[in-house]
């Protein structure tokens, strides 16, 4: 073999070869994804392509990338290599854990798809082979991850894949399988939905009960949630999995410039979330008489102490600085303004990707909902397992936990609204209730668009009757926005009464600012007044697959429903 180059036949023969070709499988996991979410819960000032019909058939590409998985299967291939039969089972593990994320990721995206286990060349006739049932993948995955339960070390480690890791994983993507089959009716011969979701609790059951990890508590309810997300090295005891980030060798991300910054988005959590808050005292907001138009300052006293950790809410003031900041209107399209991912003020973190806080990948928070919503949709959910999941969370912030019987006596009419297709049930109260806290504990990690598609609640995403709407103004004038006695904000018509000494910022209703109501000069404020949002609910919870791909197949891989390309195939 050429001595001047790695060949496979010669290399992963100790740990040291296998650990440093699987470094590489890390990159898979999101980075800037993990803070830049979009969607119903938070926007952008540009729609993404999912939301305003902008989806194509692309030439190639489109997600149908494979080079990850030949890397994992390499490894599988030539693991035999190693002699050591404990550190082969570990990287074979680790490997096997990467295939089923991979697997997870395209199964999202495209439905069925097919199944390679091995590495595929040029010249291989299984390159070109239909795809599989996502029910045969999903068995293989199921393989893979139990493989990677056993074999991985069960120690916690923050930036490599454990035990734990895995069992986080299958927690995950089988609430994903069993929802997506309950909610879109997929009925396979092999399982039902139930059969995923019975694995999700399981999985997640058996890493609440022997994994030891918890809730990150330190600093109290008021500050606890926020500390999670702006820790410099992220906080073992309820992150999983992090991507590590470095000053001092200059590994960065953008997440503080993305919130504080006006040429990045300018990101903003609309009124639909904010509303999704209870109050302090575990009634619901929207229940309060005038909720709907009341400004902004009321409506943020006396709410789950989650809000003031994530938007800016009268007071607030940066981690590590003493100056009070009131939301702008200039950086955040909707005036809910985020604060969740912004480093403390003395980090000298707010310039272009100078971030440098752990991002977590995997924290325990997301097990316990998956294992309370897991067992409410099978309809075993219990107090007892509420008091292991829910109620953890919401103590954390110092809410009361969760009443099964008082939820399902009254569900709340808001978030019927919000999820008009959930199980019409006996239960349905107590899974709405568990889609809020998932919505509020989740938001800005990445997981709103898949929650939706799996809940078959899409066309929610463009809802014109739930429209993307900010905080509301009830007239022109000044605002004190903060309570402190001091105005704040100007919204005018035709002539400003504040002078620039006065240090307000100053918007003209319909060319600054547009509202609701504008032939009354008043009402919410409207992020996007010229962009259409569409969807087809018959095409669009599955993307399509590239046109090069079908041809090359010899349109063996057939294209998604309700997606037609220019290939002459059916």
């Amino acid at each position: 073999y050429p001595l001047a180059q790695m060949s496979p036949e010669t290399f992963f023969s100790n740990e040291n070869e296998l650990q440093a070709f699987s470094n590489k499988f890390y990159t898979v996991f999101p980075s800037d994804g993990l803070y830049n979410e979009y969607w119903d819960n938070i926007i952008h000032n540009d729609l993404p392509q999912e939301m305003r019909g902008g989806r194509t058939i692309p030439a190639s590409g489109g997600g149908w990338t494979w080079t990850d998985l030949r890397d994992i299967n390499t490894l599988l291939e030539y693991s035999v290599n190693c002699k050591d039969l404990d550190v082969r089972n570990h990287y074979d593990a680790l490997a096997r854990f990467f295939r089923a994320y991979f697997y997870f990721e395209k199964i999202k995206r495209f439905g069925d798809v097919p199944w390679y286990a091995k590495p595929i060349g040029s010249a291989d006739a299984e390159l070109n082979r239909p795809r599989d049932s996502r029910e045969y993948v999903m068995q293989r995955m199921i393989e893979d991850i139990d493989f990677a339960i056993r074999y991985l070390p069960a120690k916690h480690d923050l930036y490599r894949i454990t035990k734990w890791t895995a069992l986080a994983l299958k927690s995950r993507f089988c609430l994903f399988e069993g929802t997506f089959r309950k909610y879109h009716d997929i009925d396979l011969p092999e399982n039902d939905w139930k059969y995923y979701l019975s694995l999700s609790a399981k999985a997640s059951e058996e890493f609440i009960t022997n994994s030891g990890y918890g809730l990150y508590t330190s600093g109290g309810t008021q500050t606890a949630y926020r500390d999670l997300f702006v820790s410099e090295d992220a906080q073992q005891i309820e992150v999983v999995l992090a991507r590590d980030y470095n000053k001092g060798l200059s590994v960065f991300h953008n997440s503080t410039f993305y919130s504080l910054n006006t040429s990045y988005g300018r990101p903003g959590l609309t009124r639909k979330i904010v509303a999704s808050y209870l109050m302090a005292d575990g009634t619901r907001f929207t229940d309060k008489a005038g909720w709907e138009t009341m400004e902004f300052r009321d409506e943020c006293r006396n709410r789950d102490p989650r809000l003031a950790q994530s938007i800016r809410t009268p007071g607030y003031t940066r981690i590590n600085s003493t100056k009070v900041e009131v939301p702008s209107l200039s950086t955040c399209m909707t005036g809910y303004q985020p604060i969740k991912f912004v480093a403390p003020a003395d980090f000298g973190s707010d310039g272009y990707n100078l971030s440098y806080t752990d991002l977590p990948i995997i924290r325990t928070a997301e097990i316990y909902l998956n294992y309370a919503e897991a067992k409410a949709e099978l309809g075993t959910l219990t107090k007892d397992d509420l008091l292991i999941s829910i109620d953890r969370i919401r103590d954390r912030a110092g809410m009361k936990g969760l009443d099964m019987a008082a939820a399902n006596a009254n569900p709340d009419p808001f978030l019927l609204a919000c999820y008009p297709n959930v199980t019409k049930s006996e239960n349905t109260g107590v899974i709405l209730e568990i889609r809020r806290e998932r919505t509020i504990e989740l938001v800005m990690e990445g997981l709103r668009m898949w929650d939706m598609f799996r809940w078959k609640e899409g066309a929610q995403l463009v809802n014109e009757t739930n429209p993307y709407y900010g905080i509301y103004f009830s007239e022109p004038g000044l605002y004190d926005m903060d309570g402190d006695g001091r105005n704040d904000l100007e919204l005018y018509v035709d002539k400003q009464t504040s002078s620039p000494a006065d240090g307000l910022t100053v918007l003209r209703i319909g060319s600054d600012i547009i509202l609701s109501d504008m032939a009354e000069n008043r009402g919410y404020v409207v992020a996007w007044s010229t962009l259409k949002y569409t969807w087809n609910e018959e095409r669009d919870y599955l993307w399509p697959i590239p046109a090069d791909q079908r041809v090359l197949t010899g349109g063996l891989l057939t294209q998604n429903p309700g997606w037609t390309d220019s290939t002459d195939f059916d």
